[in-house]
């Protein structure tokens, strides 16, 4: 019970930030088409996510769906920011922006965290591997 309760509070604590954040990033919708479907579909995804990984914690499923963030994080980037590269224009006036340090950088954080969760997931299962050890020594 205490970690669906856990899960759910983290889950609806998300959303909020996304809700007031989303507040400030709504001018920017109207500039880039599909901005707020690509960050609502980021963001639902991320949310069942973490709460699947708070529900199994304390099990091996928890660092397989840790594992599954990071690496939704390096796809989504991948694929909605198309490299890093956006151009478009408005009236007369014609941009191209570059991301691609950004995307850079948000990989390697998103591959610090695969690396954390598989690291999480050795040491958990060298955890359960060790009162055997012992058990037959």
């Amino acid at each position: 019970m205490w970690k669906a309760t856990k899960a759910t509070i983290k889950g609806l604590i998300a959303y909020v930030i996304y809700f007031f954040a989303w507040s400030f990033l709504s001018p920017l919708s109207q500039l880039i088409p599909g901005l707020q479907q690509m960050i609502e579909t980021f963001v639902a995804i991320y949310i069942v996510l973490m709460v699947l990984g708070e529900l199994t914690s304390g099990t091996i499923y928890q660092h397989f769906f840790n594992a599954a963030k990071a690496l939704f994080i390096i796809a989504y980037m991948l694929m909605s920011l198309k490299g890093g590269m956006f151009g478009f224009s408005f009236e007369n006036v014609s941009l191209m922006i570059d991301l691609r340090m950004f995307v850079v950088i948000a990989m390697l954080l998103s591959l610090l965290g695969l690396a954390k969760s598989v690291l999480q997931a050795i040491d958990f299962m060298n955890e359960k591997a060790e009162p055997r050890l012992l058990k037959l020594s």
